[in-house]
């Protein structure tokens, strides 16, 4: 079934590769965007571009009338280069921004919603496995633990809605755009790759396509009222993730002592992989990384 949809923060780079795949699905496309001249993707690939800021609520309400769906990807996250940026910002767009949103879409007459979260909500029990209702608690006064509770703060937000709503929280992004495996890759072959502290807490990935692509089961699906993990099948320590990019790019094995990057996370994606009938394509990084 064809369905409109709007999809707020179409210009980053889970809604550059969302936007496509909803079109290639036989959806109408509504890109908002704060900078239209930025989303060429969803132009070129035929979605309709409007301009809308989640701080902004009357051109918001306006750019949503007559969607069956809202997806709302808005995030303003530092580049993974970065040594420091403005992570609170990031958290007040979480809280803030999202009770905009959320409003805005009552307003306009959306019926369904569904929120981008982060898998690392669930961070803090080392080594063990996390699914869904596993949560730990973190520590505020740090930038994790900050990020954390305002991702717990939005999805709860998301929930009291009114709205029939979906959350799917991501591990941690590579691929094509987001930054990061570049990075990783560009330091190991300048010999600059360092483990956070010793390498031995745990990350999860996903793929940002297997991301995309697991939005499109879940709007096929909609599991009403869920909050789902989508994340690849082999959660990795960060050792053996950088020991793998120092090995292909034929670098020495990556020392001890960088900077702690998040707090350790092990999750499964069981729950996604049963109700959006999904698997990840890039079912480890080793299969991701390849190049």
């Amino acid at each position: 079934m064809s369905l409109q949809i709007a999809v707020l923060g179409a210009t980053g780079v889970y809604g550059r590769h969302l936007v496509p795949r909803l079109v290639s699905a036989g959806h109408r496309v509504r890109a908002l965007a704060r900078k239209p001249e930025a989303a060429a993707v969803a132009a070129a690939c035929g979605a309709e571009v409007v301009r809308a800021d989640i701080f902004d609520a009357p051109p918001l309400v306006d750019a949503l009338r007559h969607c069956d769906i809202a997806i709302n990807l808005a995030t303003s996250l530092p580049s993974p280069t970065s040594q420091g940026g403005d992570y609170a910002k990031n958290d007040a767009l979480r809280r803030e921004g999202t009770a905009i949103w959320t409003r805005a879409c009552r307003d306009a007459g959306v019926p369904r919603i569904l929120q981008q979260s982060i898998a690392m909500t669930h961070a803090g029990g080392g080594a063990a496995w996390a699914g869904e209702n596993t949560f730990h608690p973190v520590d505020e006064s740090s930038i994790a633990g900050a990020a954390i509770a305002a991702v717990r703060d939005m999805e709860a937000i998301v929930e009291s809605s009114g709205l029939d709503w979906l959350v799917l929280r991501g591990g941690l992004f590579y691929g094509p755009g987001t930054g990061f495996d570049d990075d990783w890759f560009s330091r190991a072959r300048a010999g600059k790759l360092r483990l956070p502290d010793e390498g031995d807490d745990h990350v999860s990935l996903v793929h940002i396509a297997d991301m995309a692509q697991a939005t499109v089961r879940a709007l096929a699906r909609w599991p009403s009222r869920q909050a789902l993990i989508v994340a690849d099948d082999s959660p990795a320590r960060w050792r053996e993730l950088f020991a793998y990019v120092c090995a292909i790019s034929g670098s020495s094995p990556p020392r001890p002592g960088g900077r702690s990057l998040m707090p350790s996370f092990r999750v499964r994606n069981t729950k996604a992989r049963e109700l959006l009938s999904w698997a990840p394509s890039y079912s480890d990084y080793r299969a991701g990384l390849a190049r």
